[in-house]
Parts: C-alpha cells; sequence; structure tokens
C-alpha cells in the first residue's frame, strides 16, 4: 500500500492548528485544498478523523489514535534524514535559539552569526530575553543560561563557558579619589551597583579558605542593566564589579583598570539547554560545539 505523506503532513497540521484555515495559512494551501487532501484521506482510511463544525475541528477517536502514530512516524522520517545529513556532515535545518540579552548581544550571537556563514543550510531563530523560557511548549532548539540548577526531566545541559566579575574604574577616577588597596576601602568609594527585584546585587569575593565574602559597598547610582553601570564606569562615575566579556575591550585600551588582582572572585557557569530526547541532531551538536569553542576568550582574564 502507497502512503501519501503529503495528505499525512497536512493531517497533522489541521490537527494541531484545530482548523483548515489556519493549517491552510501555514501551509500555504487554500482552504479547499487542506479540505479535499483531508477527505482522500479520511475515503483511503474508510475512517472519520474529524468532527467539523462551522469555527473549528476536533479529532474524533479514531482521528487521535491515527495523529499519535503519524506525529510518531514524521519525527522518525525527521531523524532518517538527519542521520543522513549527519553523514554528509552538512548541517541544515532551524534552530529556535534563546539567550541573555547582553551576554547574546556580545557573546552568543558573534558565535552564532560565525556558525551561519560556516553552514548556509543552516537557519537560525534568535531570540534575545532574560526570560526564562519554556522550551518545550514554546518550541525552542537550544538554550543559553546561567543556571541549570532544577532543570526539569525534559531538559538537559552541557557547561560551554566559565565567567568570572571583575572591579574596575578610569583611570581619572582613580586619579581623582585614590586607588583602594583592600575590599574594605570600597566604602569609601562610590559603588556602581546593579539592583534587581528591589535588592542591590552584592559583590562577591573569595577569602583565604574559599569562602565567599562580600564587602560592604555605597552608593549613590543603581541599574537594573548591566550596559548602564558600564556606561557610567567609562564615564568615571564610579567602581564597577562587571563581567568580563562586557567590558574586556575596556580593560584592553586601558580606559577601565582593573583593580583586587590579589583577590579571587568566584567563577560561574554558562550553560547550553535543550529538550531531551533519544536524538540528539547534527545542527544541535554544532551549535554547542561552536559556542565552546568561540567562546573560550570570556574566561581569559
Amino acid at each position: 500500500m502507497s502512503i501519501n505523506l503529503e495528505g499525512i503532513t497536512v493531517f497533522v497540521t489541521v490537527a494541531e492548528a484545530g482548523s483548515f484555515s489556519r493549517a491552510a495559512e501555514q501551509l500555504a494551501l487554500t482552504r479547499s485544498a487542506v479540505g479535499k487532501i483531508i477527505a482522500r484521506l479520511e475515503d483511503r482510511l474508510g475512517a472519520r478523523l474529524f468532527h467539523r463544525t462551522t469555527r473549528s475541528q476536533s479529532l474524533t477517536g479514531e482521528g487521535q489514535i491515527y495523529y499519535e502514530k503519524c506525529v510518531r512516524a514524521l519525527h522518525e522520517l525527521e531523524i532518517g534524514e538527519s542521520l543522513i545529513e549527519s553523514g554528509r556532515m552538512e548541517v541544515s535545518g532551524k534552530l529556535k535559539i534563546s539567550m541573555p540579552v547582553l551576554f547574546g548581544r556580545y557573546c552568543v550571537g558573534p558565535a552564532l552569526l560565525s556558525l551561519a556563514v560556516e553552514h548556509p543550510k543552516l537557519e537560525l531563530d534568535c531570540h534575545f530575553t532574560d526570560r526564562v523560557v519554556d522550551m518545550v511548549n514554546e518550541g525552542y532548539d537550544l538554550a543559553i543560561r546561567f543556571s541549570s540548577s532544577a532543570l526539569p526531566a525534559n531538559l538537559q545541559s552541557k557547561k560551554i563557558v566559565t565567567q568570572r566579575k571583575i572591579a574596575c574604574a578610569t583611570p581619572d577616577y582613580l586619579r581623582r579619589n585614590g586607588t583602594p588597596s583592600s575590599l574594605e576601602e570600597l566604602i569609601q568609594h562610590e559603588a556602581l551597583v546593579c539592583c534587581q527585584n528591589g535588592q542591590v546585587l552584592p559583590w562577591h569575593y573569595l577569602d583565604d579558605q574559599g569562602e565567599v565574602i562580600s564587602p560592604e559597598l555605597n552608593w549613590r547610582l543603581q541599574f537594573d542593566d548591566n550596559q548602564m553601570i558600564a556606561d557610567a564606569a567609562v564615564r568615571g562615575m564610579g567602581i564597577a564589579y562587571l563581567p568580563y566579556w562586557l567590558i574586556h575591550e575596556h580593560l584592553q585600551s586601558g580606559s577601565l583598570i582593573p583593580l583586587f588582582d590579589n583577590v579571587k572572585t568566584p567563577l560561574f557557569q554558562t550553560w547550553a539547554v535543550w529538550p531531551t530526547s533519544q536524538y540528539y541532531p547534527m545542527k544541535l551538536q554544532v551549535a554547542i560545539d561552536t559556542l565552546s569553542e568561540q567562546l573560550k576568550w570570556v574566561a581569559d582574564f
């Protein structure tokens, strides 16, 4: 028996869209064409797949069973195509990716642009947001996060880079106010602090025993955006405590001077997160490997 895969694809699209009209829009077909395809499929199967009303369609009991089998079959076909693709080492298909706004703009985005140049058949759908997206329900293939704690069973993760933060100020600020020689002297300076949910985020360092300590701070300016803190620091308005990747160009040019080189700061990890699956697509693997390789500079300081 020959099977019309077009009919199966249209059936699954209608079942998920909830109406012939919405499915037709997604498939770039007319509503009439979609209706005829479904009718032919029902005739061939000898079963009614949808309860039809003037406004929507819902699956019958037989339709629900057939839908589940079709989804599984299409998934297997997709796996087969991807395995063949992997054998050719030709990366193609679409990746929907979520990443934090600033880290995405400064670090992840440039690496993904390099990936897109190297693999012209790869489609990237990049979303810059500090919101923790619902990967499965929102259809994301990959997310970059600063934490992998408490991940649900339907997600898995891999560390891609280690980061640290650095206190810094401009040469002009230090000439005017002096250079603090210890964390205790920070209270005598203008700190540029980050405030989230009404709480000022502490600056973390490690003592000789490796325990986390947080020096007392004095501030006049607070922001909920690290880019604004960096901008204020470059203007000589105080001492900032920021991720290396955000200020590395200023550190290299000398427009910002790192402070407290003799005191260690805690390291924090950045993770790639993706939906758990028995199959690990080549496009996902290549994206994660590329990010791990191209973001090594983030941990250079």
